[in-house]
């Protein structure tokens, strides 16, 4: 174990992974501390979607940039990620979620995103499975689709250490020494580290760590749940992320079925991880209204997962300004998958005091006390 070191991340997951990676390709004395294995929290758990359909600039910046990063990940850092771009598909059925997207399309289009709004029946010709009753219009990216978590994390995981970055797993993190406002150390099960930065990259669990450093990250751990398919031999392919967006219910392909999921709003703040049928009466009728056929597959199995939610449902990416060199990137709402490689990317130019492709200011924890919320309308 490295008892001393430029900089200690504090998460292993993507989001962790990369900055550990891209701080470490620059030089940077890295040691990442995870509590348990490498992307055992939320990134196993994550449905895999990459996208740059969002309603805020910024997000849209990091996702075009994220998904640049993604389609040459074999060649840096170097890991088969199984990316497949199958596009991205807002089902849309509200005269405000038309004139919404309507605006956010345009702006990504301003960005270099190739989405476009579709009509009802390109919507059904791009996913076979839907049924059209009650819907407006679509909108719809080529660029988007999905790849597999594990081996992003893998990748970045490897490339990190090739770079000389130390990796600790089963290494919880219990406490941070920030007296005078400044980063001296990190306490963890396996010893003291000594270091002059801290990046706090613990997902659900953010909020515990910024309390040992005396930084308030407001993010609070919310379950989601994920469900499978049976196999269907007859599916239609390629199937794009589908999004029913008035209901939250999607789907895209796995395997030879479906992976499907949906938010439920009566799931409370908290680290349950168990599975509940609680969601299924809901899921059940949005099926039914939206992709009636899957009502024959059956379910095949699935998972429960914490989303890290902030009360915008935007994330935070930014230095504390009163402890120098407590970095953070964390409270991503459901997006942080997708945005790891570019946040990796930002998190290294913060720390290196270096500009950032992208202005991430916005994002900064303080908006939180004052009336500079940043509502991210195009989350799944």
């Amino acid at each position: 174990m490295g008892s001393e070191a430029d900089v200690v991340v504090i998460g292993g997951g993507v989001m962790g992974t990369s900055i550990a990676f891209h701080l470490a390709e620059a030089g940077v004395r890295v040691v990442l501390a995870e509590r348990d294995e490498l992307g055992s929290g939320s990134t196993c758990k994550a449905a895999g979607g990459v996208r740059a359909q969002f309603s805020d600039e910024v997000n849209i910046r990091l996702g075009a940039r994220s998904l640049e990063a993604f389609a040459r990940f074999g060649e840096r850092p170097g890991q088969e990620i199984d990316l497949r771009r199958v596009g991205y598909l807002f089902l849309l059925s509200r005269p405000e979620d038309v004139a919404a997207f309507e605006e956010s399309v345009a702006l990504q289009n301003d960005l270099g995103v190739p989405s476009r709004m579709v009509s009802v029946a390109e919507a059904r010709r791009l996913s076979p499975l839907i049924e059209t009753g009650g819907l407006l219009a679509a909108a719809f990216s080529p660029d988007d689709g999905h790849c597999t978590p594990e081996s992003v994390v893998l990748g970045y995981a490897t490339g990190a250490r090739r770079h000389g970055a130390t990796l600790l797993t089963h290494c919880e993190v219990l406490g941070i020494d920030a007296a005078g406002g400044e980063i001296r150390a990190v306490e963890t099960s396996r010893g003291r580290i000594a270091a002059s930065a801290v990046v706090c990259a613990a997902g659900a669990w953010s909020a515990r760590v910024g309390a040992m450093a005396g930084v308030a990250l407001p993010v609070e751990p919310l379950r989601r749940q994920i469900a499978f398919t049976g196999p269907m031999p007859d599916l239609p392919r390629p199937v794009p992320m589908t999004i029913d967006f008035t209901t939250s219910f999607y789907f895209h392909g796995e395997g030879e079925g479906l992976m499907l999921g949906m938010s439920d709003p009566d799931e409370r703040p908290g680290f349950a991880l168990d599975r509940s049928d609680a969601w299924l009466p809901r899921l059940t009728e949005a099926i039914a209204a939206r992709a009636p056929r899957l009502l024959d597959a059956g379910l095949a199995g699935g998972w429960a997962g914490l989303y890290e939610v902030t009360p915008d449902h935007n994330a935070l990416i930014g230095e504390d300004s009163a402890v120098s060199r407590f970095l953070y990137a964390t409270g991503f709402s459901g997006h942080g998958f997708l945005q790891g490689p570019a946040v990796g990317e930002v998190v290294r130019d913060l720390y290196l005091r270096r500009e950032p492709f992208v202005d991430v200011a916005p994002l900064h924890a303080a908006r939180f006390a004052g009336d500079r919320l940043r509502p991210e309308i195009n989350c799944v």
